[in-house]
């Protein structure tokens, strides 16, 4: 099998991949490697083509700030606007010849003896002196394991594996899942379908979208007219961080959730379906929705909310927790992702031999997010508790990226071997993490993605974006155990 080697492997060539690789490429680094599993870049923006899948915080704010597009066709673009924009940047940044297509990274292991991860893939084995996960906690689809569902005879898939093969006209569908995905392709396949049902094991929080195209007169204002888009993007991402002031306090949360919870009585006037479409959990605890077709296309005669979990799968139907068969003939997975118990954390051997998901033990945690105890020389992107509830992903990506490239572009300079964050700064980070987090809505007891499996929220970040940013830009070396080539 053929070796290659390298100064550092990025697995994925998504937004993190991407924005690493430039990073790299900026401080004089080219010696390095994407690993891609698809025949294309793009991560979740690749694979996600369901219908009306768009980004849920305005376009302005969701691309790179060294490579601002200032024509995007809506408020809220959609995948197909956000893909082009990936492969338009990779293209630019010339990064698209450092990605290896079609080779998927199984397993990562570092060897102490010489200082290098060993990284295996069907296509022959990679070595490196450094390694970037770079998959995204959005990777992995989560589908329930319901009794009976390899019994049912028709049509099965995911909303992040969308089936465009399978036409839904005419069809009698169940959507499993009321989360972000569903709250965008369920009012998109109403009208086709001949009955929708929807199992809700939660009822979301939805504010309304304020989502339009934008006109020919506003992209000319954005490309031309010097400062104004940074303007716009300022004030919007300004908007957030405020945002986010509001979401360590859960009273003040309460406070905004009276726009929600007016939006809904305007929406749904049947008072049963209303209560259940309520939510029981504070807005924010679990992300928060935008949409300005959900309520109308649950309310269509040929849609119905069930507020229960699924339980069971019959070879015709599905079986609510209140009883109830429904006869369908297609299921879609609204169901999300594996986000803190990652196959990736299983794969990524250290130093003592144990992998991630080992040391981890179903609670994830890292030094700001980004590197971790015992995983010498390698990185996360997009790491335990690096999440947010307000803004775009990319501000953290990007401040990741950054500290990424300063660390290994440092460790060149000085001729650094081996960089390891130290247990104890990881330990007293993640405990000042909690203690934040605790009196924060996202910790206020409702059943999210943010939680662990052990009750402990390892997803969100409790401080601003901006206070992130802070600490990651520069490696701060005196945090970590460094060792000589």
């Amino acid at each position: 099998m053929e070796t290659t080697h390298t100064r550092v492997v990025i697995i994925g060539a998504g937004f993190s991949g991407l924005a690493v690789a430039i990073g790299l490429l900026k401080r004089g680094v080219r010696d390095f490697i994407l690993l891609e599993k698809a025949s294309e870049l793009g991560g979740t923006w690749r694979e996600n083509t369901y219908p009306g899948c768009a980004c849920d915080v305005p376009s302005l704010l969701y691309s790179y700030s060294f490579a601002r597009k200032a024509n995007w066709s809506r408020v809220y673009a959609e995948q197909p606007e956000i893909q082009a924009y990936l492969l338009e940047v990779a293209k630019r940044y010339d990064v698209t010849p450092h990605i290896h297509f079609e080779t998927e990274a199984k397993k990562s292991t570092w060897d102490d003896g010489t200082q290098r991860w060993i990284i295996d893939t069907p296509r022959g084995r990679y070595v490196a002196k450094f390694l970037v996960l770079g998959q995204g906690p959005l990777h992995e689809t989560l589908i329930p394991k319901l009794p009976g569902l390899d019994t049912f005879e028709g049509t099965t898939f995911h909303s992040a594996r969308w089936r465009h093969d399978h036409d839904l006209r005419g069809r009698r569908v169940a959507v499993i899942g009321t989360g972000s995905s569903a709250i965008q392709f369920v009012p998109k396949i109403q009208p086709q379908v001949e009955r929708l049902v929807v199992f809700q094991r939660m009822a979301p929080w939805v504010l309304p979208r304020l989502d339009r195209a934008l006109s020919r007169r506003e992209q000319w204002l954005l490309q031309h007219v010097p400062g104004f888009q940074q303007v716009v993007r300022s004030a919007i991402y300004g908007f957030t961080e405020t945002l986010q002031l509001a979401q360590r306090s859960p009273a003040a949360m309460r406070q905004l959730q009276r726009i929600a919870e007016a939006y809904l009585r305007r929406q749904v006037e049947d008072p049963v379906l209303r209560r259940a479409l309520t939510p029981t959990f504070t807005l924010a605890c679990k992300r928060m929705l935008f949409s300005n077709t959900w309520y109308s296309a649950v309310q269509s005669p040929n849609a119905e909310i069930v507020p229960h979990a699924a339980t069971a799968v019959t070879p015709n139907g599905i079986v609510g927790a209140d009883g109830i068969e429904r006869n369908v003939d297609t299921i879609i997975f609204g169901t999300g992702f594996f986000v803190t118990n990652t196959a990736m954390s299983k794969t990524v051997i250290g130093r003592d031999g144990r992998s991630l998901g080992e040391v981890w033990a179903g609670s994830p945690q890292a030094y700001v997010g980004t590197t971790c105890h015992g995983f010498p020389n390698a990185f996360l992107m997009f790491g335990p508790n690096t999440g947010n509830g307000h803004t775009s992903a990319l501000v953290v990506i990007e401040a990741q990226a950054r500290y990424v490239a300063d660390v290994i572009a440092t460790a060149k300079r000085d001729g650094i071997g081996e960089v390891e964050v130290r247990a104890s700064a990881q330990h007293t980070w993640n405990e000042r993490v909690q203690s934040a987090l605790a009196g924060t809505v996202f910790n206020t007891g409702c059943a999210s993605y943010y939680v662990d499996e052990n009750g402990r929220n390892s997803s969100i970040y409790p401080w601003t974006t901006i206070d992130l940013r802070r600490r990651l830009r520069r490696f701060d070396r005196a945090q970590y155990e460094l060792r000589l080539v």
